[in-house]
């Protein structure tokens, strides 16, 4: 009988511990899609869940399909893609190129774009162009520029994302348009 009690005691210790610290939570099932692929794609765009298999995906490298959803993301590496790129970080927000100059010249420079948001505005990016100006090869200086380098990729990248999004939104909505059309057949 001792031992039968300390087993319910336990059990219910458990029990409480979990329902307290909210791992179980009842959920409304009008919430949630009953098909678990949309199920799997509704917690994926609110962030939840994981995948315990993710890195067994036999020596692949990573996958960066989310970028693809950011216009502004797109949009700058299609303005920069000509520079060759020194550091590149989605989860940071920012990108960093290497230093680029034309042949036979003394003057190069390095662009930094930091990601502030991801909405499509001016202030979303913060753009710095470095320059570097060699009059032999040991004596190097480098400054920021204060040319309108800046602003005119700033500008460059606004627009294309806009373009980017617009498309974007184009295609959503033609997507739904054809699922109407269907769904009304």
């Amino acid at each position: 009988m001792k031992k039968l009690f300390c087993i319910f005691t336990i059990h219910f210790m458990v029990f409480q511990t979990l329902v307290s610290c909210g791992i179980y939570r009842p959920v409304d099932a009008k919430k949630y899609p009953p098909q678990p692929e949309l199920r799997v794609k509704k917690n994926q765009e609110e962030g939840r869940g994981f995948r315990l298999m993710s890195g067994f995906d036999g020596g692949k490298g990573g996958k960066f399909e989310f970028a693809n959803a950011n216009p502004l993301w797109r949009a700058s590496l299609d303005v920069i893609d000509f520079m060759p790129l020194l550091s590149v970080d989605y989860g940071g927000g920012i990108i960093i190129t290497d230093w680029y100059g034309e042949e036979n010249t003394n003057d190069e420079i390095k662009i930094t774009i930091q990601f502030l948001s991801n909405e499509v505005r001016s202030d979303a990016l913060s753009i710095k162009v470095f320059k570097k100006k060699c009059t032999n090869l040991s004596n190097c200086k480098v400054i920021q520029s204060q040319s309108n380098i800046d602003q005119e990729l700033r500008v460059a990248i606004l627009k294309r994302a806009a373009k980017y999004k617009a498309s974007d939104f184009e295609k959503k909505n033609k997507g739904r348009e054809i699922r109407v059309k269907e769904f009304r057949n």
